[in-house]
């Protein structure tokens, strides 16, 4: 299994997430390893009530072992559903389209 899979399967069996993306970009960084650099978003309700320190501190434990292995570095974006739902709230939208040609 490669160490993304890794990372999908143990923060899917921890938290039950209702939303997550693990995204490598390791591309975006230096060096020969494929999977050293990810960027994580995670949307749980085993977040509500903690700070943002201790859901970090949650997701370290987690992945103790890829952090002494091949990663890097880990990006944590992490949510509780009323926090996702407020950042979805407060993105731009498009104006809506009416149709038709103004030509």
């Amino acid at each position: 299994m490669n160490i993304q899979a890794s990372i999908e399967r143990k923060l899917n069996l921890e938290f039950h997430p209702s939303y997550q993306t693990v995204e490598n970009e390791s591309h975006l960084h230096g060096g020969a390893s494929g999977e050293s650099h990810f960027k994580l978003t995670v949307v749980s309700e085993s977040f509500v009530g903690l700070s943002r320190v201790r859901r970090h501190q949650c997701v370290y434990a987690l992945l103790a072992e890829e952090m002494v292995g091949s990663i890097h570095a880990l990006a944590l974006h992490l949510y509780s559903p009323e926090e996702w739902f407020e950042r979805e709230k407060d993105r731009p939208k498009s104006p809506d389209c009416r149709g038709g040609n103004r030509f």
